[in-house]
Formats: structure tokens, sequence, C-alpha cells
């Protein structure tokens, strides 16, 4: 049983847990399967491998950034984060090991739903996300119930998880149509509610044709800022330079001193709002990258192995659609939630800590999706409903994972909001660990099964519909 145990842990750590080796080995099986010459194979593995590094080497580069900004906008509002009696150091200390059970086992949950289920189209790709998802899970359940016992804790986790990873993709699936104008593959990321939020409130608010970010016609003067690459240096360099004029000094040093011993702080900031564009721009080349790879090569999975099924992906995959209200998102969505980190510090409810690389990548999706249904208004608006549920969701969810790790609530995106108030909702009225993965997973079940069985439905009256028109005009023709 150990070395089952040992097993599913060496596979989660490091198959699902690398995403650079995830995307590479779906690749190269999904171009085994249909059956590509060797030389297509090698280099279509590795190019969709290296796609990956080079999206993480620019999300490295400016997520660095994010944090160095975090820090000092925290110094310039003067917050500290909240005291808290329990670490998520010391939670994963104690149930990683579950955490990475739950990551296999689920993994394995959601194949078989997708295979079973024809509606279930989407295969959860984002193996960062698997794990975090992972650890809110568990903590919620630890939450609830206690120190479970594992062979308890991993079944009921991997229950919930495998059920998410499966819907996630498809209840954001119309939205992400719209944004990408495909169907090639879906979106598998934690600011899905958010984003269809935004999508469905956004909608009275223009015209995607008319109003587009990247059809926003500017004053030649101020055309530059057409150019995303160059619109981040500026808005990210004012909001960093100002941050840094009211920042403890010390603060700001240590931030320049990382970099560069001997650098003065204000030549840091305008090469770190440089940096931070550069970060983007690599990003953005990565996931052209790897997806050029990984959407031709799943065809072999989708054929062969789960018909019909599509990869869903990492937030910024969706990015290039619309650079400019990725950069509209965040601002909006850092805007609110520096609002609001005032107003709850005056009335002494709780002391917010920004989350600079949730308010990005949030702010990212809520700006691309909120511009694909309304244009540059609906990409504000999804950026302030990030900055507005981060926010209040930090503040409420601290204090009900304090048992167990309530950094979790600064780490966090819309999604993870969700499952902790679903899961603490069932453990309040059913007290059994078992309520909430029985419930969930009937329901998922069920909405499967009956979307499965409409679509098939609707398939046949489309033969039909098509076989009888195909004879009149054989009819028409004879005649």
């Amino acid at each position: 049983m150990d070395a089952v145990q040992d097993v599913l842990i060496w596979i989660a750590n490091n198959v699902f847990g690398q995403v650079a080796i995830l995307i590479g080995l779906i690749t190269l099986l999904g171009l085994l399967l249909q059956r590509k010459p060797v030389e297509d194979v090698v280099s279509g593995a590795i190019r969709a491998t290296l796609g990956i590094i080079i999206l993480f080497v620019g999300v490295e580069l400016f997520t660095g950034g994010l944090s160095d900004f975090q820090t000092i906008v925290s110094s310039a509002v003067g917050v500290e984060p909240p005291a808290s009696q329990n670490t998520l150091d010391g939670f994963l200390a104690s149930h990683g090991g579950s955490v990475a059970l739950i990551i296999t086992l689920g993994f394995l949950l959601h194949m078989v739903l997708v295979r079973l289920f024809p509606a279930a189209r989407y295969v959860y790709l984002t193996g960062h996300l698997m794990f975090w998802i992972s650890v809110v899970i568990t903590a919620c359940l630890v939450e609830a119930f206690g120190d479970l016992p594992q062979w308890t804790l991993v079944p009921a986790g991997a229950v919930l998880i495998a059920c998410y990873w499966t819907l996630q993709p498809m209840w954001i699936a119309p939205f992400m149509r719209k944004v990408t104008g495909r169907d090639e593959f879906g979106l598998g990321h934690t600011t899905s509610v958010l984003a269809l939020l935004t999508a469905v409130a956004a909608k009275p608010l223009g015209d995607p044709e008319k109003h587009g970010t990247e059809r926003l016609k500017l004053p030649a003067r101020l055309s530059f800022f057409k150019d995303v690459n160059v619109s981040t240096v500026l808005v990210i360099g004012l909001i960093l330079l100002v941050s840094m004029a009211f920042a403890d000094r010390g603060v700001v040093q240590e931030a320049a001193a990382a970099y560069e011993e001997g650098i003065d702080p204000w030549a840091w900031g305008v090469i770190a709002a440089f940096r931070f564009a550069a970060g983007i721009a690599i990003l953005l080349y990565g996931v052209r990258m790897f997806l050029a790879e990984i959407v031709p090569a799943f065809k072999g999975v989708s054929d062969r192995l789960v018909p019909g099924s599509r990869p869903a992906l990492d937030i910024p995959t969706v990015f290039p659609a619309a650079p400019t209200a990725v950069m509209l998102g965040f601002v909006a969505g850092t805007a609110v939630f520096l609002v609001l980190l005032g107003v709850f510090a005056a009335v002494g409810w709780f002391t917010l800590v920004p989350p600079m690389i949730m308010l990005f990548f949030g702010g990212g999706a809520g700006g691309v999706f909120g511009n694909a249904v309304a244009g540059w208004r609906g990409a504000v608006l999804g950026g302030a409903l990030n900055g507005l549920i981060l926010a209040f969701g930090q503040a409420i969810t601290w204090g009900m994972l304090g048992g167990t790790a309530p950094e979790l609530a600064t780490l966090a995106d819309a999604d993870w909001y969700v499952i902790v108030f679903l899961l603490a909702g069932i453990a309040a009225v059913v007290p059994s660990v078992w309520a909430a993965p029985v419930a969930v997973g009937v329901l998922t079940v069920a909405l499967l099964a009956w979307l499965s069985v409409r679509d098939r439905r609707r398939r046949r009256t489309e033969a039909a519909a098509e076989d009888k028109a195909e004879k009149k005009e054989q009819e028409a023709g004879g005649e």
C-alpha cells in the first residue's frame, strides 16, 4: 500500500505538478496516436514543452516584479498582513501527502467522467492550479470536519476536485468561444466564476465591435498607448513610482538591492516597469508557441482515447485575444481593491493585503471576457469585479480558514472563494464529511447525463434534417 501511495505522490509531484512535462507528454501522446512521422512527434513535443517553459519564464519575470510591487504598495498604504495562529507551510507539512494523492486520484476520476459523458468535453490541464485547488479543498474539509484520516480525506477530496475539473470549463465555454472565436480549447482556470459574472453583467454596457479595446481610436499624440508593451511600461511605471514615493524608504531600498547592489531605487523602479512589460511579452510568445503544438496534437487524444474532448488550458491562453483589455482589467481591479483597502481600514473591519498576482491574472480574465461582450466598458467592469471579489473574499474567508491555512485567502481567485463558501455551507447543514462529495458527485453525474442525452438527441435531429434535405435535392434533380 505504501508503494502505491509513493507512486501516486511521485506522479502528482513530477507530472501534474510540472506543467511543462504534462503538456509535453500530452502533445507526444497526441502525435503518436495520429501516427505522425517521428520527426514531427519529437519536434512537436519539444516545441510544446519549450513554449510552456518560455511562458513561465515570462511569468516568473513579471510576477517577481509583482511581489516587489505588492510589498511597496502595502508599505505605501501602511498595512500589515493580519495575524494567524496557523500557516500554509505548516498545513502543507502535515497534509501535503494527502494533497498529492487527491490530485492523482481526482484526475483519474475526471478522465473517467470525460470519457463516459460526451457532454463533458474538456480535459483539465492547468497543472499548478490542480495543486492549489487540491490544497483549498483539503483545507476546507479539515476545517469543517477536523483532522480526518487519509483514507477518508483523499477519496472525499478526489470526488470534489474531479467534479470541479469536469464542470468548470463547461460553464464558461460559451463565452470562451466569444473570446477566441473558435472551439479548439477551453479555459481551465480558477477565475472562471469571475469571467462568467463579467460576461453576463457586461452585456448591456456596449458593443464589442464598436467599443473593442483593440479598436479604440486615440489621438495621434497618444497612439503609442495602442502598443500594449508601451502602455504596460507607462502604466505600471507610474503606479510603482507613485507608490515608492509614499512607501518606507528601507522597504524600497531592500527591493532595489535584491535586484542589484548599489542601484538607485528610482532607477530600479524604472527598470522594474520595463521588466514587467518584458515578462508579459515573453509570456504571450510562449502561449502562441505551445498552443500551435498542443491544439493540433490533442486531436489524437480526442479521436482515439477521449472522443470529442478538448484541452482546458491556463488563463494566459486568452490574453493574446485582447492584450489591451488585460491591462485595463488589471488597472481597474487594482484601483477598486486599493479603495476598499482604505475603506476596510477606516472602519476597522479587516487589513487587506494587495494580492498583485491575483489582481493581474484575475483582472486580465475579467478584462478579456468583458471586452468580448461589451468592449472596453466590459473590460473595466471585469477588472472592477475582480477587485471587489478579492477584497471581500479575502476579508471573509481569512477567518473561515483560520484553523488550517488562512493565507489561502490572500492567494485566491474567485473560484476559491466559491468552493470555500459551498463546502462550509454544506458542512453547516449536514455534519458528515461525505455529504459534500456525495451531493456534488450525484448532481454532477445527473447533469452530465442529462446534457449528454440532450446533445445526442440534437445531433440526431440535425442528422435527420440533413438527410431529409438531401433526399429532397435528389428528388428535385431526378425530376
